[in-house]
């Protein structure tokens, strides 16, 4: 079964509603570079902190030599890891990248990408995570770490925002 949520596919018999609410939000709306990256919503175990994303990657994301570039391809692993981190926290908090590492293992191309990301660690303010990027045939092609600041946002009246 597909199921549409704003342009952001979801696969896999996903009922949307079971997912955490800032996944849940992600997927209603989903960021201009979510959708200028081609992310696909596959799948999600919270309990486990792990979240699996494919990406329909085009030629606009391409280098003149026809691989994608390598700032796209950062950018897919800092996608993935804010899913990633979007599966441990609360509404009404989000997740700025810190640090984002990624390793480029073997040029990717354009077409399918396979993406999977895992918590590594959550404390109370800082969260650490994990993911690999690999072509539609399983080859690996890049691997990244981030750290992500957990944040609270403040509702705009000034009050304190409910967990």
């Amino acid at each position: 079964m597909k199921l549409m949520q704003g342009k952001t596919n979801v696969t896999n018999m996903i009922d949307p509603a079971t997912l955490p609410p800032n996944i849940q939000a992600i997927l209603r709306k989903p960021s201009p570079a979510s959708q200028y990256l081609g992310l696909e919503f596959l799948e999600c175990d919270p309990q486990k902190g792990h979240v699996k994303v494919a990406y329909q990657a085009s030629d606009q994301l391409c280098n003149l030599w026809g691989g994608i570039h390598g700032g796209m391809v950062a950018a897919i692993m800092d996608d993935v890891l804010a899913l990633t981190f979007g599966l441990t926290i609360a509404w009404g908090q989000i997740t700025p990248t810190l640090e984002l590492k990624t390793t480029f293992l073997q040029a990717a191309r354009p077409g399918r990408l396979l993406a999977e990301g895992v918590i590594l660690r959550r404390g109370k303010s800082i969260s650490f995570a994990e993911a690999e990027l690999r072509s539609a045939d399983g080859e690996l092609l890049a691997k990244a770490s981030a750290t992500a600041s957990i944040v609270t946002l403040k509702p705009k009246d000034g009050s304190k925002a409910k967990d």
